[in-house]
């Protein structure tokens, strides 16, 4: 998404107002509507025109994983995808707190 009214909106549709976040990449563990929208406006801004996309996900003991794939153009110009892993703790409704990883476990 790129109109930011609308990231924040759906963000605050899918997540507990005090829903957590967090991956490798984020400075701490966000809570909050206000603070996981600035992050992913932040992480956007940083790859522009980038896409991610649900591949494979599951459900196992109240425990939904997703596997994310991220795609966009490199820094060279050409098309990259990279994968990630997301571990989400959610309530009947909406998302309380996720986890991401960069990679999808896999052997080196």
């Amino acid at each position: 998404m790129t109109d930011e009214a609308e990231r924040r909106d759906t963000i605050s549709e899918v997540f507990e107002s005090s829903g957590q976040y967090a991956d490798p990449r984020s400075p701490d563990v966000l809570v909050g509507h206000d603070a996981i929208a600035d992050y992913v406006a932040m992480f956007s801004a940083n790859a522009p025109g980038w896409t991610a996309r649900v591949v494979k996900s599951d459900r196992t003991a109240g425990l939904t994983r997703a596997t994310v794939a991220f795609g966009g153009k490199g820094p060279d110009g050409s098309e990259m995808i990279q994968h990630g892993q997301y571990f989400a703790e959610t309530n009947d409704e909406r998302i309380e707190r996720l986890i991401g990883f960069v990679g999808t476990g896999a052997p080196i």
